[in-house]
């Protein structure tokens, strides 16, 4: 008699390619955990392009950042074997089924989306987009699309895995079960790293200046340099205590991360030592971690040919998976099936 091993649960993700190099940020928060999960889960991972096109860009520059993207992932550690590897303009069901979705979605749910709501108060009505106003909808596709059962995500995106939730539920009570009520969550063990120069607000590439930010493709020279100039404070004490030290707390958070100690062990190493000791330390620990990435992604990158044939077989394997669950969508609201099409 033989038994079937059980099938993985299905993990979705992805990130934008708004930058030209991935930052410590998505490296701590998201990837190192996109690494360990593909091995419990059947995990698919997405450079969204679709959702980077909701604000200004060039579309050369969004070539270019859409594959290296794709090379940092795999250069981090996602191996196209194991997991999915695709991108999402690649996978045209994810926009057939974002307007379906679009179609269960309140304008006054949609227009209570936080984010939104922050970019069209910073921005302005008219620079603010429609694209905009329905990107966790897109979201939803996206995560829908593949009964993707686990996301994990930034505290920041709860709001939209909760609308997610809502449009399969809808969905399913409206047509039929259809899709697989997702489960948000974040990794608990996930250090939440912070700007070098404004310790209290989180790394992002939308900051201000890029002074703060700690890249994955940028030169060791630069990183050293940020890293120097990071903001501390008068005490001279090293300890972690986020409050009254965010800068040297979050020097410490950024050092037990690369390193995978706890902070307790790294504020006893450094006892007794000067801020510039514990940062000369982490720009060593930063390009202990970046410099075989940063190599590995520059030799992805300088073989387009094979990169390219690794992004179409993720997009071959996404889009027969993505044509099942649109077919079945189309089979409950009325549309015909037209399938390998």
């Amino acid at each position: 008699m033989t038994t079937s091993t059980p099938a993985k649960p299905v993990l979705f993700s992805g990130m934008q390619p708004s930058a030209d190099s991935l930052h410590l940020g998505n490296y701590v928060g998201a990837l190192t955990n996109w690494i360990a999960m593909q091995e419990e889960y059947d995990a698919i991972y997405c450079v969204v392009n679709d959702h980077a096109i909701t604000s200004q860009f060039s579309p050369e520059q969004l070539h270019e950042r859409t594959l290296a993207t794709a090379a940092q992932y795999i250069a981090a550690g996602i191996d196209p074997e194991k997991s999915t590897l695709y991108v999402q303009s690649d996978v045209l069901e994810h926009a057939q089924l974002g307007w379906i979705l679009g179609t269960l979605t309140g304008f006054g749910e949609a227009g209570r989306m936080t984010q939104f709501k922050d970019k069209s108060q910073r921005y302005g009505a008219d620079k603010t987009t429609v694209g905009l106003f329905t990107y966790p909808v897109l979201m939803a596709a996206d995560i829908l699309l593949f009964q993707a059962k686990k996301v994990p995500v930034g505290i920041d995106q709860k709001q939209h895995i909760e609308l997610t939730r809502n449009l399969a539920e809808r969905f399913n009570s409206r047509f039929g079960e259809t899709f697989q009520v997702p489960e948000g969550f974040i990794p608990q063990a996930t250090a939440k790293i912070y700007d070098l120069q404004e310790p209290t607000a989180k790394m992002s590439k939308s900051a201000a200046t890029d002074a703060g930010l700690i890249s994955v493709l940028d030169d060791p020279k630069v990183t050293k340099k940020r890293i120097m100039r990071a903001v501390t404070d008068a005490d001279g004490e090293i300890r972690f205590d986020r409050d009254a030290k965010p800068g040297v707390s979050n020097l410490l958070a950024i050092y037990a991360s690369l390193s995978g100690r706890e902070i307790d062990a790294v504020v006893e190493e450094f006892a007794g030592s000067g801020y510039g000791d514990l940062k000369k330390a982490l720009a060593e620990v930063v390009e202990g971690t970046f410099g075989p990435i940063r190599e590995r992604t520059n030799e992805l990158l300088a073989d387009r040919g094979e990169l390219e044939r690794l992004l179409q077989q993720g997009a071959d394997r996404a889009r027969e998976r993505a044509q099942q669950t649109l077919d079945l969508v189309y089979e409950r609201i009325g549309f015909p099936v037209r399938k390998g099409q």
